[in-house]
């Protein structure tokens, strides 16, 4: 009895492909077709978002102004303070009601203004500060009164805009003394007080 005939190794190679391309046959239609949403990868139909970069820069909360104080050498002396931006003026007069800091006072810094239950407000009109005063905040004699409003002179005039300073306490004008020992009404400069200007 002869047993069925096998094909050879080259027989088998022809049986293999023809599976293979009748079970994975590649579609010869003329024209695409649509694929089911629900066969499609969810990464394809949802891609991520590219990162995005920030081109905005924060805006600064604070500030540094200049306020003066009082050297050593008897001359007012500008030291930074910081303040709210945009910073108005009655804020850096606050800032300079509150005095030096222990840093300051250690190198020999000191006020002749007093911000004791005192408070501030400055509006400018033509150049002009009106700077008022809820207390006097003066309370020293002599020729420490003069350098105490020439703090406040330069404090106001070092803002773009004012070149004068007016007084007020309570709403009320006042008289303020001046480097030649005059009490005017105002409005008073820098000028008024060259004598106590800064060295530097």
């Amino acid at each position: 009895m002869r047993c069925p005939h096998r094909p050879g190794a080259a027989g088998w190679v022809m049986v293999v492909v023809l599976l293979a391309t009748t079970a994975c046959g590649i579609p010869t239609g003329g024209s695409p077709t649509a694929i089911a949403k629900a066969n499609v990868p969810f990464h394809l139909l949802k891609p991520a978002n590219p990162p995005t970069s920030s081109s905005t820069v924060p805006t600064a909360v604070t500030v540094p102004e200049p306020i003066f104080l009082v050297a050593p050498n008897q001359h007012v002396i500008a030291v930074l303070r910081d303040v709210a931006n945009p910073a108005s003026l009655s804020e850096i007069l606050g800032s300079l009601l509150e005095g030096p800091t222990a840093a300051e006072s250690a190198a020999g810094l000191q006020t002749f203004l007093t911000g004791t239950a005192n408070e501030v407000s400055a509006t400018v009109v033509g150049g002009v500060a009106t700077v008022d005063f809820t207390a006097n905040p003066v309370q020293v004699v002599g020729p420490d009164q003069t350098l105490a409003i020439a703090q406040v002179v330069f404090t106001a005039t070092q803002q773009a805009g004012v070149t004068g300073v007016l007084f007020q306490i309570g709403g009320k004008p006042i008289e303020v003394p001046t480097a030649s020992g005059a009490q005017v009404p105002g409005p008073v400069d820098r000028t008024s007080y060259l004598p106590q200007a800064p060295t530097a």
